[in-house]
């Protein structure tokens, strides 16, 4: 049934997907559009034949290597009999998640709100989602340069954001943030636009803006704040762009010549792609076959650069000028390789 043909449902697009809700996603600017629907999200509810015999007969399928105060995995996936995954994070804030990920559902506790789940809804169980559905994935972020877009990758705590967030306020639209979903089109390979804000930590927000309170909370109970991009100048890409470029931030460094930027090519390269692909819980040998094919190709056909930013966040601003200086002239580089081989036809 088409979204728009019932005016109690949510309608967003997000990640190459278009999904119906039953309310409203704190995160997501609600659209209008008859397109089929990809994924359905029921939240506050949980599906009619979920009972304690359903539960008692599950497995588990992944524990989370991470722990909370209280020594509890942070997420725990177990397989329920229809072949539906159920996410169960610490905080007691569930999902349920059909095979083929076109449906969610989500249930949360009474202390917290629907701005909490819509940080995991947007976040992880998205990324489960996508790769349910065979969608290939990059955790960093992408800004739109003209027509074409750079992903910015690197390590938890490395400053993707905080990088989007600098080019935003330099006047570039941002694409997407955290998930990067690409797809293969004839060997273009397109990133689809993500949510229209960034998330932020207190310590980039103040580095940014003066202080850490510049910025609203992404939810009552969690310290990370959010930029709209749809907000005071911002600028948000809402459509698809080739990807032109990859920029893969290093560690910081207290190197006078640095930011600088390196070429990374051959087997490095790939494995740079495999190590910054996001939220790989799903033991699917063919999925994975199927990504390291496309991670292969990309690196094959992509730029990829490795940066080293200052230690400073003083330099932020020059890590922004000097990827944007690498970039241009890889541009240049191609336009002239392309003439080369136009005259030699």
């Amino acid at each position: 049934m088409p979204c728009g043909s019932d005016t109690q449902v949510f309608c967003y697009h997000v990640a190459g997907l278009h999904l119906s809700a039953n309310r409203s996603v704190p995160g997501l600017a609600d659209v209008s559009d008859l397109r089929p629907v990809d994924v359905r999200v029921f939240l506050g509810s949980m599906p009619r034949w979920l009972d304690n015999d359903a539960l008692s007969r599950q497995h588990t399928w992944y524990v989370s290597g991470t722990r909370d105060q209280h020594d509890n995995p942070a997420l725990t996936i177990s397989k329920l009999l229809r072949g539906y995954f159920r996410l169960e994070y610490s905080d007691g804030t569930t999902f349920v998640v059909d095979q083929a990920g076109r449906q969610v559902w989500a249930t949360w506790p009474d202390a917290l709100t629907v701005e909490d789940t819509a940080t995991y809804l947007l976040g992880p169980v998205l990324g489960f989602v996508l790769r349910l559905r065979g969608i290939t994935c990059l955790h960093g972020s992408a800004i739109a340069l003209g027509d074409r877009a750079i992903a910015i990758l690197g390590p938890a705590g490395s400053g993707k954001s905080t990088t989007a967030a600098v080019f935003a306020k330099l006047g570039y639209p941002v694409l997407a943030d955290d998930i990067l979903a690409l797809q293969d089109e004839d060997d273009i390979f397109l990133i689809h636009a993500g949510d229209p804000q960034l998330c932020l930590w207190p310590t980039s927000v103040k580095a940014l803006y003066g202080s850490s309170d510049a910025l609203p909370r992404l939810t009552p109970n969690w310290e990370k704040r959010y930029l709209d991009l749809t907000t005071n100048g911002y600028q948000f890409h809402g459509q698809a762009l080739p990807l032109a470029a990859i920029y893969i931030l290093d560690e910081r460094s207290t190197d006078p010549a640095a930011p600088f930027v390196e070429a990374v090519a051959g087997h490095a390269g790939l494995i740079a792609l495999v190590a910054n692909t996001y939220g790989n819980l799903l033991p699917d040998r063919a999925g994975q076959t199927r990504e390291l094919a496309l991670l292969g190709k990309i690196a094959g056909r992509v730029p990829l650069r490795r940066v080293t930013p200052r230690t400073e966040l003083d330099y932020l601003t020059k890590l922004c000028e000097t990827i944007l200086k690498d970039f241009h002239a890889l541009v240049r580089s191609l336009v002239s390789e392309d003439t080369n081989k136009s005259e030699h036809v």
